[in-house]
């Protein structure tokens, strides 16, 4: 059975897409630690981020910048903390999250609630500063 990464990359779950490549793909955290929160995986169906094959790896990350570059521009924040954890999804992925400080990137703080409109706004400043 598919993973809920797959699903949503085919289009049968809806998200908040910020970007893609080849062989990543980028989209909102649906329950975001900061505003412009990113999930970037990989295409290929893969557990452990260290398993993926050379290219693959290299254009998660090559996406990661990207999209780190695009939360520096259009979300206020003096870091971007990236984190790989993949303990509720069976599907490698890199959280790429704003900071304004170290306490922000702790997942036992509450997710935020961010309602349709203010996510789509967000995925949509990311995109166009991506240029994709």
């Amino acid at each position: 059975m598919a993973s809920i990464f797959t699903r949503i990359m085919r289009g049968e779950i809806p998200c908040y897409k910020v970007a893609e490549n080849e062989r990543a793909f980028a989209f909102l955290d649906i329950r975001p630690l900061m505003p412009g929160h990113t999930l970037v995986v990989p295409k290929a169906e893969v557990d452990n981020l260290y398993d993926l094959e050379d290219a693959d790896y290299q254009a998660v990350f090559e996406l990661v910048r990207e999209v780190a570059a695009a939360q520096k521009q259009e979300i206020p924040c003096t870091r971007v903390g990236l984190s790989v954890l993949g303990f509720e999804v069976p599907h490698a992925h890199v959280h790429v999250v704003p900071l304004r400080s170290e306490a922000d990137l702790n997942f036992a703080n509450p997710k935020l609630q961010l309602d349709a409109e203010e996510m789509q706004s967000i995925a949509d400043r990311l995109h166009a500063a991506i240029g994709v």
